[in-house]
């Protein structure tokens, strides 16, 4: 004897459980229909529908009205679970699409982190209690991977030479970055500057700083490197080679002099710009919280 076919129940949707629960909760179908927006027609044919997927009648005839069934009072309960959930849910999206909840995960190299914006970082913790804000401190070649892997939500970088097409910059500010001789040193002749000790190769300061160097006429010889400015700096102060770092980061306020003047003086020389950038994806879903942090760093 074949075996009989039993036909896989299909799941009811958001919308045929919100009807059950409309006409549960009004006089009759047609202020349920007004309620929902929709026609009585379309309510009485939704609410077939999600007869047929349960695979249990719902209501029964009295006169012209229809009653739901003691047998649908589960169906109800749930369906009043769901549609719950689903307005929590939906409530939860929209506060976080404006920026009153959620997580926004923001990627800063140390300058931009601990010297340009740190009251910037404040002012968003405070202003957004219910947003868990989550803070990498990296390089900027770094961040720029992880913003691609979609691991952050937006990063504020050293402006790259080349720029993924993934992504879209907001220019935030440019900085100085300063040649800092070792302790005891002057910065005389390009010619006699070095040897050095730099960010990584592969870092977008480094790229800059080799360039403006080698325009100069200035030998590139690299002796040690580090990502951390602090340990560019003790290196240079202990003699091991001349380094370049960000104004805010050399210890000292750079000043653009004459020649002479650089001869006899010990403050840095600038040798460059480098702009900062807020970096985000162009195909991005709507963030709020990351349009409210990017706007405090513009602002």
């Amino acid at each position: 004897m074949p075996t009989p076919r039993t036909e896989p129940m299909l799941q009811p949707s958001i919308q045929q459980l919100s009807y059950l629960v409309a006409v549960a909760d009004a006089a009759t179908f047609s202020e349920a229909a007004a309620g929902l927006g929709v026609s009585t027609s379309a309510l009485s044919q939704g609410l077939a529908e999600l007869e047929r997927r349960v695979g249990l009648e719902l209501f029964h005839r009295e006169g012209r009205r229809q009653v739901l069934r003691d047998e649908s009072t589960e169906v109800l309960a749930y369906a009043r679970r769901v549609v719950a959930d689903t307005r929590d849910l939906t409530r939860w999206v929209g506060e976080l699409r404006g920026g009153r909840a959620g997580r926004l995960r923001v990627g800063m190299i140390d300058a931009a982190a601990v010297e340009h914006f740190p009251e910037q970082l404040r002012t968003f913790r405070r202003a957004n209690s219910e947003v868990e804000l989550m803070l990498s401190v990296a390089p900027s070649g770094e961040l720029l991977d992880r913003l691609l892997r979609g691991e952050l939500d937006l990063a504020v970088v050293v402006e790259p030479d080349a720029l993924p097409a993934e992504v879209e910059c907001t220019a935030l500010l440019e900085e100085d970055v300063v040649v800092v001789p070792p302790e005891g040193a002057t910065a005389g002749p390009v010619e006699d500057w070095g040897p050095w000790v730099l960010f990584p190769a592969g870092s977008h300061t480094r790229a800059l700083i080799e360039r403006e160097l080698r325009t100069r006429g200035a030998r590139v010889e690299v002796v040690a490197e580090s990502h951390q400015p602090e340990v560019l700096r003790e290196m240079a102060r202990l003699g091991v080679g001349w380094t370049v770092l960000p104004a805010v980061q050399a210890g000292a306020q750079p000043r653009r002099r004459s020649s002479a003047a650089r001869s006899a003086e010990r403050l840095p020389v600038v040798l460059a710009r480098r702009r900062l950038v807020v970096a985000r994806l162009r195909a991005r879903s709507p963030h709020g919280a990351a349009d409210r942090f990017v706007a405090l760093l513009e602002g």
